[in-house]
């Protein structure tokens, strides 16, 4: 009986898969694509997504998330805002920030109150207990924005923070 060749008993995906080259590897954040000579609304996108995890890390034994952290930092800078205001401030969806207060106010965190002339309007507020939550979950961001900060004196950080801001502000009505 005559045996068939190595080559032979190999199924097509196998033989087309021992002829391709080796697979390509990722390059790391900083390398390539991801570094100097990516594209800045890439870069910008990787950086975020960078400093939300290590926020999420950060956070977690608070019990609180990213998107809660900015909804409580929002309702923390301007007391009173409706949902549809968080959401356009926290870059969040209405249903989700919908759900992000549904569970703070379970939790004791917030607290709504009717608009006072248009009573169909909830207005937002923190508790106490917002207000202390919000305060842990703070300095433990301070320390992360500090670690973002380091290597810049400060007319390179303001410099910085004016350019996002403006970016911002420039694109804005163009959305």
């Amino acid at each position: 009986m005559m045996r068939k060749s190595a080559g032979i008993t190999k199924s097509k995906p196998e033989q087309r898969a021992a002829k391709e080259e080796p697979a390509m590897r990722v390059p790391a954040p900083g390398e390539g694509k991801r570094g100097e000579n990516g594209y800045l609304g890439y870069l910008l996108r990787q950086a975020h997504a960078a400093v939300r995890l290590k926020m999420e890390r950060t956070l977690v034994d608070l019990g609180v998330t990213s998107p809660q952290f900015a909804v409580l930092t929002m309702l923390n800078a301007y007391p009173g805002l409706s949902g549809a205001d968080v959401a356009r401030l926290t870059f969040l969806t209405p249903q989700t920030v919908g759900v992000i207060i549904r569970n703070l106010e379970r939790d004791g965190a917030i607290v709504m109150t009717r608009h006072p002339i248009h009573g169909r309007i909830q207005q937002w507020t923190l508790t106490p207990r917002g207000n202390t939550l919000v305060k842990a979950c703070r300095g433990r961001v301070i320390e992360l924005e500090k670690r973002l900060a380091s290597g810049l004196d400060a007319k390179a950080e303001a410099s910085i923070r004016r350019w996002l801001a403006g970016i911002a502000a420039d694109l804005q009505d163009e959305a």
